[in-house]
């Protein structure tokens, strides 16, 4: 009987050792997986001393304002030339994506990042077919729905976590059309979410100005009609920065 304990001991030990090395398998094929797909598809978007891969909105070669030294990009208003829009906007488009970015703002100043941007000529700014979150001065006394971190115009954020003027924040932000969603995480914390099409995409358009363009003085507009389309960061008065600006093809 002694004998009989002991084998079946030995058979239920060998059987739990199969299983922890079976399942240590599936955790590093997991774990691989993961690291593939967090660090083997993100593009940087951003060159330590080069603009490559970005050009100016509706670029006619006589527009400046932005710069870039050691992969901090830069966009001075007091340097730019030129007429007409000088935001940046990528050399390609994007459909599903996730994006990082880092940015700063000097005192008073703000920005955007936008998506599903098309460049035609026929469009005067990036933002009447671009949706934005916007970027800006914690300090600037403007209303919840246009602060640091909002759909612009649509959505206030969850909470406030902007760091000041002159200090570096971060955003998040995924553009899934696949599932219909958006989402910003701002310095860490989730802080908008938001459907990218449908009725309630609809609700949050009518109330704002890109739903009136025939009252506003652009020669055209489209906005969030394209799913696929360029992205963009946006030139406005002061002294804006970016790095470290890497995309996750969905």
């Amino acid at each position: 009987m002694k004998k009989t304990y002991i084998q079946i001991f030995t058979l239920v030990f060998m059987f739990c050792l199969a299983c922890e090395s079976v399942n240590n398998k599936k955790e590093t094929n997991k774990t691989e997986n993961q690291d593939s797909e967090d660090n083997g598809n993100w593009v940087s978007l951003i060159q330590k001393n080069s603009l490559d891969g970005w050009h100016y909105y509706q670029d006619d070669g006589n527009k400046s304002g932005w710069d870039i030294n050691d992969g901090v990009l830069t966009f001075t208003s007091e340097n730019a030339k030129g007429q007409g829009d000088k935001s940046l906007v990528s050399d390609k488009e994007y459909t599903n994506f996730k994006i990082h970015l880092e940015w700063k703002v000097s005192p008073g100043s703000n920005s955007g990042f936008f998506w599903g941007v098309k460049e035609d000529m026929k469009y005067e700014f990036p933002y009447v077919t671009g949706p934005e979150i916007q970027i800006l001065d914690p300090e600037v006394p403007d209303g919840p729905l246009i602060q640091a971190g909002a759909l612009y115009g649509m959505i206030a954020p969850s909470k406030f976590v902007t760091k000041p003027a002159g200090q570096w924040n971060s955003y998040d932000i995924t553009i899934d059309h696949r599932s219909n969603k958006g989402e910003v995480v701002h310095n860490g914390h989730k802080i908008v979410e938001f459907p990218l099409s449908g009725e309630e995409w609809d609700q949050m358009v009518a109330p704002t100005k890109f739903n009136n363009c025939d009252e506003e003085p652009w020669q055209n507009c489209d906005f969030a009609k394209f799913k696929t389309g360029k992205i963009s960061i946006q030139d406005h008065p002061g002294v804006i920065s970016f790095r470290n600006i890497k995309i996750l093809e969905l």
